[in-house]
């Protein structure tokens, strides 16, 4: 009897572990970033259409697609999300005040007019050394370079299925893919680089108390949970690694 107790109630306690895998997806940001990534996609494929060949700008539109369709991301990212074992302090954390003013943060930093303004490099920001010291935490705490590296190897796979289509044999098996992940410690250092500056942008109107209490999340034991599983989300949302030809489409939703 107690068993069959026991089972009952982690039944009955599974659809509230899923909503709060879900809540938290919503609370941060995850669709409004795709959404971004999808017109800024979009953006990009119309800026290439002018200066390729139509075979080949039609290959890399199809493949961007295939790659980046909005509901399988949505889907894959969700699936990474929820390997983290307790969503509770992360979806606390971001439905508070400062939370939500952070996820708004981030949001405006990958709007298209923000993109559009800043399409010539971020201005330098000043800040004295009490904020830079709070940003430097921040940047040791955030996986900003690796996510960085990942949506730039994930568009540039695209190229390279495309081009594997286009001339068959030039890239065998998983070489093109091979190529792009050596390129992924490069990417980071060049991230690295100006990083400090970035954060200092985006979170410029975070006070520094609030910055001091983001960063004390980003580098606890459960602030550090979820920004792994959030870096395994945004590879598994890019299929990141994947050749275009492998992936499965996205399920109906239920």
């Amino acid at each position: 009897m107690r068993a069959l107790i026991a089972c009952v109630l982690l039944l009955l306690s599974l659809p509230g572990r899923a909503d709060d895998h879900s809540q938290l997806y919503q609370a941060a940001g995850w669709p409004e970033q795709r959404a971004h990534f999808s017109a800024a996609l979009q953006a990009a494929q119309q800026r290439y259409r002018a200066s390729l060949p139509p075979a080949v700008y039609q290959a890399l539109v199809d493949n961007s697609n295939q790659r980046f369709a909005a509901q399988a991301m949505d889907q894959r990212a969700q699936a990474a999300l929820r390997q983290l074992a307790n969503p509770q302090p992360a979806l606390q954390f971001f439905q508070s005040p400062l939370g939500r003013k952070v996820i708004a943060a981030e949001v405006k930093a990958t709007s298209r007019e923000e993109l559009l303004k800043n399409a010539n490099g971020l201005p330098r920001t000043q800040a004295d050394a009490t904020r830079r010291l709070l940003i430097n935490h921040l940047a040791q705490a955030l996986p900003a370079r690796e996510a960085g590296a990942e949506v730039s190897l994930a568009l540039a796979g695209v190229a390279a299925d495309s081009l594997s289509q286009m001339i068959p044999g030039l890239l065998g098996g998983d070489q093109a893919q091979g190529m792009l992940n050596s390129q992924r410690e490069r990417l980071m250092q060049q991230i690295g680089g100006d990083l400090d500056n970035t954060l200092l942008y985006v979170y410029r109107e975070l006070s520094d108390p609030e910055l001091e209490e983001f960063a004390s999340f980003a580098e606890s034991a459960d602030g550090k949970a979820y920004y792994q599983a959030a870096l395994a989300a945004v590879r598994a949302g890019l299929a990141v690694g994947q050749s275009s030809s492998n992936l499965a489409p996205a399920q109906p939703s239920i």
